[in-house]
């Protein structure tokens, strides 16, 4: 069973270089004393921090500054870019009239990265 994610549950980024935390806002409580999330909380650098660099030379820093270094890659610093929510998200468990979010949601990045929940933040609240 999926764990319900929760504020500062650990993500990473498949194209990032160090692990982020999640933050829920507006704060809902239904996670136990921690606010729980929901698959609307995919807002840049509010919700989704950033993971440290980025690698990926879809996105447009990382592409100009290889390009500027002769084709060896050089990270630069994550700027999480994510325009759609989390996915698939609770099919029976809602907040505020939205889906909850488990642990086993992903959220994509315009530069190509996927995002994932590495820690639930909670390990007791199974959703369904």
């Amino acid at each position: 069973m999926p764990l319900l994610v929760v504020n500062n549950a650990v993500l990473k980024c498949s194209c990032g270089t160090a692990p982020s935390t999640f933050s829920v806002a507006p704060v809902t409580t239904k996670g136990g004393n921690q606010p729980a999330g929901t698959i609307m909380d995919f807002a840049p650098n509010v919700n989704i921090k950033p993971f440290g660099m980025c690698t990926t030379t879809s996105n447009p820093q990382v592409a100009a500054a290889t390009s500027a270094a002769s084709g060896v890659l050089t990270p630069q610093r994550c700027i999480p870019a994510t325009p759609a929510p989390w996915s698939p998200g609770c099919s029976k468990t809602m907040i505020d009239s939205k889906p909850a979010l488990h642990d086993g949601c992903t959220c994509n990045c315009m530069w190509s990265g996927s995002i994932s929940v590495t820690q639930a933040g909670q390990t007791t609240i199974q959703v369904s």
